[in-house]
C-alpha cells in the first residue's frame, strides 16, 4: 500500500507561514533543494490546497521568468510532470499536471491507494494535512525544521490533532542549519 507523507518546512516555533503570510525564511539553498528534489522523485502524486497550488504555479514557468541554476532546473523537471490533486472550491480550472479533487481528502487517498501506482502520496499544506491526520491517514511526517522563530501564522500541526506515536526514521542537518526529521507513525 502506498504511504501518505506530510512534508514541509517549519519554523522552530511550529509554523509553515509567518503571521504576515511570509515564508521567505523557508527558501532552500542548493543542498536542501536537491534533498527535496530527491523526496519528490519518490512521490507518485501530490495533494494540496489552493494556496499551495497557487504558490507552486511559479515553477510552471520559472525558467521563462528568470534563469534557473542546475538544482532549480532539476527540481522543476521533477515537480512539473508530477500528478497533483488540488482541493479547492474557488478554482474551476488548473494548469500543468493538476486536477481538481473529486471528493474529500479521505476519499481521494482511498482511491489513490486502490489504484495501481508507484511512489508516495504526498500532502502539502497544513489544513489539508490536518484533515488527513484527523482520519489517521498520514503514515510519515517529514519535517524540515528551519532555524527561525516567526511568532505566529499557519501552524504545521493542527492544534486539535489527536495523540500519535511516532518512530524516528532519519535525521539530517544541512549546512544551512535546517534539520530534517523523518518520523513514521506507529500503528
Amino acid at each position: 500500500m502506498r504511504s501518505v507523507t506530510y512534508s514541509m518546512n517549519v519554523s522552530l516555533d511550529g509554523y509553515i507561514v509567518g503571521p504576515d503570510g511570509d515564508f521567505a525564511w523557508t527558501d532552500a539553498d542548493e543542498e536542501l533543494l536537491r534533498f527535496v528534489t530527491d523526496e519528490i522523485r519518490a512521490t507518485g502524486v501530490y495533494l494540496m490546497g489552493r494556496r499551495l497550488y497557487e504558490t507552486m504555479l511559479y515553477w510552471e514557468t520559472a525558467d521563462q521568468i528568470s534563469p534557473l541554476d542546475d538544482a532549480q532546473r532539476e527540481w522543476a523537471a521533477q515537480w512539473n510532470p508530477l500528478p497533483k490533486v488540488v482541493f479547492t472550491t474557488t478554482l474551476s480550472q488548473l494548469q500543468g499536471n493538476a486536477r481538481l479533487a473529486s471528493g474529500s481528502v479521505a476519499e481521494e487517498i482511498g482511491r489513490l491507494r486502490a489504484e495501481p501506482g508507484e511512489g508516495d502520496i504526498a500532502i502539502g499544506g497544513a489544513t489539508l494535512a490536518a484533515q488527513a491526520a484527523a482520519s489517521g491517514l498520514i503514515d510519515e511526517y517529514r519535517v524540515r525544521l528551519c532555524p527561525v522563530l516567526v511568532g505566529g501564522g499557519i501552524p504545521f500541526f493542527d492544534r486539535h490533532e489527536r495523540r500519535v506515536n511516532l518512530d524516528l526514521v532519519e535525521t539530517h542537518t544541512f549546512k544551512s542549519k535546517v534539520v530534517f526529521l523523518h518520523y513514521r507513525v506507529l500503528r
